[in-house]
């Protein structure tokens, strides 16, 4: 299990509750915002301990009341349906971040119980996907799949969207609305300038741009919001 770090408490990546964060690394994408990079490419360091780790959730059972999941691609990590088990175990609610490229994971976890809540990472409208993932030619029938398994109700989540200048514009945005229209929740993130992204050069919309795109996404799912952008939640 490559755990390569605890967020040891957080109150803003689990909605409503008081919560800790898992990175996991490894990814299949290389989006090129991505601001987790070193989690997605490595060189990685010693993984984190499963008995180091749930110790340390043992350690805050009725201090938190949530374990957020993300990476990278928490679902690449084969041991994950035996460490939620675990998680379960020990009374905490789990979240789970995803970019939607493991559906048949995705649908264990729901099977089972194991997860609470999932947000998906909806990278852009079908026709600039490939562009935006890093990956020319990619196939989107796994991403697809986890779209229409969360827009069929198995479990409570929302979609998100990183919105950055160079790769999202009004049709895009249209045509991401049109293909996830009726979603219980979706937010759109303004992309942040980091050091530790994987292409440098890349610039966050303004905010009347957010807010022009906004408008056009909730005429497709009006429980949308924007994240990151000043003044917004």
């Amino acid at each position: 299990m490559n755990l390569q770090g605890i967020q040891k408490m957080t109150l803003l990546d689990y909605p409503g509750k008081l919560a800790c964060t898992l990175f996991f690394g490894g990814c299949t994408l290389r989006c090129p915002y991505c601001h987790n990079a070193p989690l997605v490419t490595g060189p990685f360091a010693a993984p984190i301990p499963r008995a180091e780790l749930l110790a340390f959730l043992n350690g805050r059972r009725g201090l938190l009341d949530g374990v957020c999941l993300s990476g990278g691609e928490p679902l690449l990590q084969a041991e994950l349906p035996a460490l939620l088990e675990e998680i379960r175990a020990l009374g905490f609610a789990v979240k789970l971040d995803t970019s939607g490229v493991c559906p048949g994971q995705l649908k264990e976890l729901v099977s089972r119980d194991l997860v609470d809540y999932v947000a998906m990472d909806v990278k852009n409208a079908p026709a600039r996907y490939g562009e935006t993932v890093g990956i020319p030619g990619f196939d989107l029938a796994p991403v697809e799949e986890s779209v229409s398994f969360l827009l069929s109700g198995a479990v409570d989540y929302e979609f998100r969207t990183t919105v950055v200048a160079e790769l999202h514009d009004r049709e895009s945005m249209a045509r991401l609305g049109q293909w996830i229209s009726g979603a219980r929740r979706y937010f759109l993130q303004c992309y942040t300038q980091r050091d530790s992204v994987l292409v440098p050069g890349l610039h966050p919309p303004a905010r009347d741009q957010m807010e022009d795109y906004l408008k056009i996404v909730r005429d497709y799912i009006p429980n949308s919001a924007l994240r990151g952008v000043d003044g917004a939640d």
